[in-house]
């Protein structure tokens, strides 16, 4: 487990994090997320022991993190830490020299990842020669090429089209079904649902919600109902327990207080036309963030 223990870091009189505890589970994903600013990248600094904290205490199986236990880590920063000139081949053997591998166990590992990227004709190429996409795919080899026990994701499908979005994130979903604990941030909150068990929402530098995704949800009161209708739906407005309301191009979507709203909704719209669809869901992981942290990003 990773753990981090009333973990407050100050830059003068600024405060970057401010007393925070969190327990990582072993063997899963975590999902910690913010809006610009709000401690995740100084956490994730703490972690790989870059910062020492002014508070508290950060401990992997118990015991500090330091460059003795560094090996056992991968990071893929939100910042592309490649050397341009350099070709991928080269780079990747350097890096996973740094990280205890040999030579040749550094090439046997670059070679499976090159094709399950299907980027093997790169080997040779200086990094700066490739598009960004497939920059971001050489950074992600690089934290993941010694086989971390833990692996810290910063936005890790940056610059990444639908199809490669798709690529790195089975292979995240196998790196964490092989053992590997993982700390994942995102603004794509889509992927964080997807992927994370747990999650914590930063705000400026304090957890505002955090705990196992579907008990957040579960507790989050406000349930989405999606109506989908040729008619006019204006009438529901007419329901109490609305709180948010948008129109699509298919109907509404909702945003309401509890589940008996949306009974009443459902009886309102008895006879009043052909309905295509109907659906009561849980909040999205987006509908709780802007509800914590507000819709405007620092």
């Amino acid at each position: 487990m990773l753990k981090i223990d009333h973990v407050t870091k100050k830059f003068g009189s600024f405060t970057a994090v401010d007393n925070l505890t969190l327990d990582i589970p072993e063997k899963q994903m975590f999902g910690l997320l913010g809006a610009n600013g709000a401690g995740k990248t100084t956490t994730f600094r703490m972690i790989l022991g870059l910062l020492n904290a002014t508070e508290g205490a950060v401990t992997w199986k118990g015991k500090p993190i330091h460059y003795s236990v560094s090996n056992g880590i991968g990071y893929l920063p939100e910042e592309r830490g490649l050397y341009p000139k350099l070709k991928v081949k080269d780079q990747l053997v350097y890096l996973g020299r740094l990280k205890g591998m040999t030579k040749q166990g550094a090439l046997k590992e670059m070679e499976k990842w090159l094709e399950r990227f299907h980027i093997t004709e790169y080997a040779d190429k200086r990094v700066e020669e490739l598009s960004k996409g497939n920059q971001q795919k050489i950074q992600f080899i690089t934290a993941v090429l010694h086989k971390p026990e833990l692996l810290i994701l910063d936005e890790p499908f940056s610059g990444l089209d639908p199809v490669n979005v798709e690529l790195l994130k089975d292979a995240v979903i196998a790196l964490k079904n092989g053992g590997t604990s993982i700390v994942f941030s995102s603004h794509r909150m889509e992927h964080v649902e997807e992927l994370c068990e747990h999650v914590c929402i930063l705000q400026r530098g304090k957890p505002v919600v955090q705990g196992k995704l579907k008990e957040i949800k579960r507790s989050f009161g406000k349930k989405n109902v999606t109506i989908h209708s040729d008619d006019d739906l204006s009438f529901l407005k007419e329901a109490s327990g609305i709180a948010k309301w948008r129109e699509t191009s298919e109907g509404v979507r909702l945003q309401v207080d509890n589940e008996e709203v949306s009974q009443q909704l459902f009886s309102m719209l008895q006879g009043r036309g052909f309905i295509r669809k109907f659906e009561l869901e849980e909040p999205s992981l987006h509908d709780i963030f802007i509800e914590k942290v507000g819709a405007r990003y620092e």
